[in-house]
């Protein structure tokens, strides 16, 4: 079994389609650990504002085979795949990090390059992943947050549970 984190992020009909996707991960993984919820603005895109957080859980599946149930699970929640790669989205799941593979396979790869580019991806992985190495930089999400330096990226914490 790998410790897996998947960003999980929403910004049409936000709270159901967190909330479904949440629900739909924690009846095929079982227990998570969740982040907060953090709000932030639509990035490369005019659009409504993000719902953001992270969880974590435990797999055998492999890298390929959980990032196509998480492909079902965001088609559940309507998403649509076509389009511009940045866009609104009723639900995006990313698999951010499996265990401390390094490995890119098509247009994925873990772990993700944005955990070090986005607030609202580095931010909730370092409130439940703090002492979590990164495989490539080999240092934890915590100094990873704290070396983060963005002040065109703000982000802030929402009151809404999502399970």
């Amino acid at each position: 079994m790998e410790m897996v984190f998947v960003g999980i992020g929403s910004n049409m009909d936000r709270e159901q389609n967190i909330r479904i996707g949440i629900a739909k991960i924690r009846e095929r993984f079982g227990i998570i650990s969740l982040s907060p919820v953090y709000e932030s603005r639509a990035v490369g895109f005019e659009g409504e504002n993000f719902y953001n957080l992270v969880v974590g859980f435990s797999t055998g599946l492999a890298p390929k085979q959980l990032v196509i149930e998480l492909h079902e699970i965001e088609s559940l929640c309507k998403r649509v795949r076509t389009g511009p790669y940045v866009g609104s989205r009723s639900l995006d799941l990313d698999l951010l990090m499996y265990g401390d593979l390094i490995q890119q396979w098509g247009r994925f790869q873990v772990p993700r390059e944005e955990i070090t580019r986005y607030a609202f991806v580095l931010k909730p992985l370092a409130d439940i992943a703090a002492n979590i190495i990164h495989p490539v930089l080999g240092i934890s999400m915590a100094e990873l947050w704290i070396k983060f330096c963005d002040p065109e990226q703000s982000i802030w914490q929402v009151q809404f549970n999502p399970l």
